[in-house]
């Protein structure tokens, strides 16, 4: 298992990465990453801290069965509400990320926010996105984190409708990787639905078996994210401070 010095830093340059590609949404949402064994013990950006300024030693540590450990005021309740349950009831998650990115975020709010397969990217999440259509406001409460908890299930994103979306992975650069994917297949296929022409699908036949050769190039995944971490150590090197 990798240290939670090197967690922290990892955790740090996909909050960097993140604002670099816009995804941020001004000085909220959360990443969560477990440092314990058990899973139980997770770091996560303090409240309302810009994306683009979080270092390694920013990032707080929390204990899933210990609400006292978010006191002073340093986490956003609703952070603590949907990471603080994810990592108590599903100890194989090591990582989250939620956000609200444009291109998501707009297809959520769809009456049908199928990612549909129209290409490779769109592909790679057929039939392996869980779906929330009850949004009732922020979620605030441990219920509502535990209903999320539920939805997810056995997959490992969670299209959050009239919200945004939330991805899980054991790594930290497997779920960078995925959350940039993820917002570019909605990205095209949106920009799809815009030309007002009929889509063309891919068969299921092929939408699978291309989900499949992603799931088996998870190299890809950490390779992406570690060129995106020589940039940033060539020009923000105190995000791992």
């Amino acid at each position: 298992m990798m240290n939670e010095k090197q967690i922290r830093i990892d955790l740090a340059a996909s909050f960097r990465m993140f604002a670099r590609l816009g995804m941020h949404e001004a000085v909220a949402n959360h990443f969560s990453a477990a440092v314990s064994a058990d899973g139980r013990r997770f770091l996560m950006n303090r409240k309302w801290q810009h994306f683009s300024t979080v270092r390694a030693s920013d990032l707080i540590l929390l204990d899933a069965d210990d609400p006292g450990s978010m006191a002073g005021g340093t986490v956003d309740p609703t952070a603590w509400a949907i990471h603080g349950q994810l990592h108590r009831r599903a100890p194989h998650i090591r990582v989250a990320m939620h956000l609200h990115p444009v291109y998501a975020t707009a297809l959520s709010t769809l009456a049908d926010p199928t990612i549909k397969p129209i290409e490779q990217n769109t592909a790679r999440y057929f039939n392996r996105v869980a779906t929330d259509s009850d949004f009732g406001g922020m979620a605030d409460t441990e219920e509502e984190g535990a209903r999320l908890v539920a939805l997810l299930g056995k997959k490992s994103r969670l299209m959050m409708g009239n919200h945004g979306v939330m991805v899980t992975s054991e790594t930290i650069g497997e779920a960078f990787d995925d959350m940039y994917t993820l917002e570019r297949a909605c990205q095209i296929l949106m920009l799809a639905y815009a030309a007002q022409q009929p889509l063309k699908v891919l068969s299921d036949e092929v939408a699978e078996k291309t989900a499949r050769d992603w799931e088996g190039i998870r190299d890809f995944s950490i390779a992406h994210f570690e060129e995106m971490k020589r940039i940033l150590d060539r020009e923000e090197p105190d995000y791992a401070d």
